[in-house]
């Protein structure tokens, strides 16, 4: 299958972040910067933490740079905020969490160093990390992906190349499940959410769910059932995307870290959408005050009140 990208494209960026990391550690600008470093697997990429100028050398981008590295500035990763002043490589999607965490006052903008990628797309879901990126191996977000160009950050690193018009397979599942009777989508999704073991893996990727103690793990009073069972995984799966309605990134680790094969995005990508019908509101990558379900207004539509 041909290619999306050539290989020269990742190898150039990967030499900018080297050059760029290797730059800000020097001149003593950070302490440390969050990037991608080789996994143990050819052509794999594992999120890393860069404290000296030598280790930079080992920095890359690659298509099998899926992880959001967001996830490691939030409460979760309490001690790489201590550390200093922070560089992070992030792709589109990783730079709309960055901007949803400052918005929500969990980052301060001045504390951060962001080397954004012209980023031409990463690997989908159990895709062997060596693969080059095609239309069969690319990931299904990337397939509409609207933010393969930074904005607001320190340094743009990368040339986009010209990328092919791809089906865009979400936009088309979403349009068959909104096609479908409400009885016909809750069938749909109770069938999905019964696989559901409650590993929390959804959770523990997500830089959005960065609260020290979550809701949904109290029992006096419990709020959520905690066992794996079809209640319990209902309310999880419906508490959860509420939460993240409006604030989420489309970043897909959600999606990509569930053993079930559990299609969260899919769930995600609808809440984003009733949120932009609704209110004119969606995640993008500039801070945002309060989104519209963080707030009340008199007159918000309260159309949907039976």
């Amino acid at each position: 299958m041909t290619q999306l990208v050539d290989a020269t494209y990742y190898e150039a960026v990967s030499t900018a972040i080297r050059s760029e990391a290797k730059r800000l550690l020097e001149a003593g600008e950070v302490t440390a910067v969050i990037g991608y470093t080789p996994g143990r697997r050819k052509g794999s990429a594992l999120p890393t933490i860069v404290t000296d100028a030598a280790t930079a050398e080992t920095l890359l981008f690659a298509p099998a740079s899926v992880n959001n590295l967001a996830l490691y500035l939030t409460k979760a990763k309490k001690e790489v905020k201590k550390a200093g002043k922070i560089a992070i490589v992030a792709k589109g999607c990783d730079l709309k969490a960055l901007a949803g965490l400052m918005g929500e006052s969990q980052l301060k903008r001045e504390n951060l160093y962001i080397i954004g990628i012209a980023c031409a797309g990463v690997h989908g879901t159990g895709v062997a990390p060596a693969e080059p990126l095609t239309a069969a191996t690319i990931a299904r977000k990337c397939r509409e992906c609207s933010v393969h160009m930074p904005e607001g950050v320190d340094v743009t690193l990368g040339t986009l190349p010209q990328l092919p018009e791809l089906e865009a397979l979400e936009s088309a599942e979403l349009a068959r499940l909104e096609a479908m009777t409400p009885a016909e989508r809750w069938a749909f999704w109770k069938e999905q959410f019964s696989r559901c073991i409650r590993c929390m893996a959804c959770r523990q990727v997500c830089p959005f769910c960065y609260c020290e103690q979550c809701l949904c793990d109290r029992n006096r009073p419990q709020g959520v059932e905690t066992t794996p069972r079809p209640a319990g995984n209902m309310g999880w799966h419906i508490v959860r995307a509420m939460h993240l309605a409006g604030r989420c990134a489309g970043c897909a680790e959600c999606e990509r870290s569930c053993p079930m094969d559990i299609p969260l995005n899919l769930l995600n990508r609808k809440m984003a959408r009733e949120l932009k019908e609704l209110y004119g509101q969606e995640a993008g990558m500039h801070p945002q005050e309060k989104g519209p379900l963080a707030q009340y207004k008199e007159d918000d539509d309260q159309s949907f009140i039976k």
